[in-house]
């Protein structure tokens, strides 16, 4: 299945389960105060500067806040945990930036890994694979 897929059936399931998730697109655009469109098909941008889209180089597919019941000191009170599961083919593999990220993501108490299936992300929030490789 492409990834592609894979990462819809999954924001699907987090939701389901209670899960806020955003899709996050990294990368770079041009843009400008004005946009003409050339009759050869290309593009002028005037006064044009980049713009940089998502988190950071690095960042998970799919960020987002799961829901946790604490224990006695917040007297059941919910929170919310930043997660970020990196989505992935049966083959693909994270770049070195995406474990990176994963790993500072793990460090400093949220939930990331890498999913595969639906399976993968529903266990990653319930704490069963928090992993960044």
């Amino acid at each position: 299945m492409k990834e592609s897929n894979v990462q819809k059936l999954i924001q699907l399931a987090l939701s389901d389960a209670g899960c806020t998730t955003w899709r996050n697109n990294v990368a770079k655009a041009w843009v400008g105060d004005q946009l003409i469109w050339n009759a050869d098909g290309s593009l002028t941008i005037i006064k044009p500067r980049v713009l940089n889209a998502g988190l950071c180089k690095g960042s998970s597919d799919l960020i987002g806040i799961a829901p946790k019941i604490v224990t006695e000191s917040m007297v059941g009170s919910k929170i919310g945990v930043f997660f970020a599961p990196e989505i992935k083919s049966a083959t693909g593999r994270p770049t070195k930036d995406q474990t990176i990220f994963l790993r500072h993501v793990i460090s400093t108490g949220g939930i990331a890994g890498i999913c595969r299936s639906t399976d993968d992300a529903l266990r990653l929030i319930a704490g069963e694979n928090n992993d960044a490789n």
